[in-house]
This record gives structure tokens, C-alpha cells and sequence, in this order.
């Protein structure tokens, strides 16, 4: 299914903007903190969030794990160039990514290939069925190249809120 888009027509203040940045920090501050730091009450720290919630600004609240704490040692960068650009086939190829959980990130892209893909996987065997099943034999796949993380420098995923 795809994602749900945020509300076009809810609205951020500053006190809105304030509270996302202080949760991407960490989402586990208590509501009392978030409120002492933007001079709010708690209530209307956790009305706001539940309405952000509701409206998908935020859209999860989720732990980050390590890769390497749970040995998942393959980050691959994929570029996948599809053999036409159909609504039908890129629809096709959307939903295919999205159920497979060891795609991590995913993006329809324009520059002369399709999607790229951050893929994190276990091991180099887990990668070449995964390139079997989604790339080498999916005939609506024209070519594909991968390219393997050597260090994960910055993985963040906070969005910087003007």
C-alpha cells in the first residue's frame, strides 16, 4: 500500500516545528520537557502530536537499530533502469519494492535510471538472490547496478525543519 501523504491542508506553526525537531531528536522526551522547552502546557504538546500524528506529519514513531549490531553487514546503493516507464510497470515495480523488506529506502527517480535503492542485507548471499529475484529475472527490468557501502558515514534521518 502506498504511503499515506500528509494533509495539504494542515497547517505547522512555530510551536509545530519546534516540537518535530526536539522529537527527530529522540521521541522518547516527555511531553513536560517538550513543553518547559517551547512554553507550552503538556496538554497542548500532546494535542499537537496526536494531531501532527493524525494529519501524517509524523508518520512513525520507531527505534533505530544498528546494522551492525544485528549483523547485517551489506548496504547496497541500486540503480534499476526498467524497460519502459508505464504507469502500469512503474506501478508494478513501486509495489514490488515496497514488500520487500530488505529494500530499506526507495526512489523513482528522473537522469537515466528508474529507481534507486538502499537495500541492507545479511550477507552477499542473501544480496545475490534478492538481485536474482528483483533485478535478473523480472523482465520488466532492462539493467541494474550495484553499488556496495564501504562505511556508513552518515545515515541520519532527521529532516532539517526551517
Amino acid at each position: 500500500m502506498p504511503r499515506k501523504k500528509p494533509d495539504p491542508g494542515f497547517v505547522l506553526d512555530q510551536h509545530d516545528r519546534k516540537i518535530l525537531r526536539l522529537l527527530q531528536r529522540t521521541n522518547k522526551v516527555p511531553h513536560r520537557i517538550i513543553a518547559e522547552a517551547i512554553n507550552l502546557s503538556t496538554a497542548a504538546v500532546q494535542r499537537r502530536i496526536i494531531a501532527m500524528e493524525a494529519a501524517g506529519v509524523i508518520r512513525k514513531n520507531v527505534a533505530l537499530v544498528d546494522p551492525d549490531a544485528v549483523s547485517v553487514t551489506i548496504t547496497a546503493i541500486v540503480e534499476v533502469q526498467l524497460n519502459d516507464e508505464r504507469a502500469s510497470t512503474v506501478d508494478r515495480m513501486k509495489a514490488l519494492f515496497r514488500d520487500t523488506p530488505d529494500v530499506q529506502q526507495c526512489f523513482y527517480v528522473t537522469g537515466g535510471v528508474s529507481f534507486v535503492l538502499i537495500i541492507v542485507t545479511p550477507d552477499m548471499r542473501n544480496y545475490e538472490g534478492l538481485t536474482r529475484r528483483l533485478f535478473a529475472e523480472n523482465e520488466l527490468v532492462r539493467s541494474y547496478r550495484t553499488l556496495i557501502a564501504l562505511d556508513r558515514v552518515k545515515t541520519d534521518t532527521a529532516i532539517v525543519i526551517p
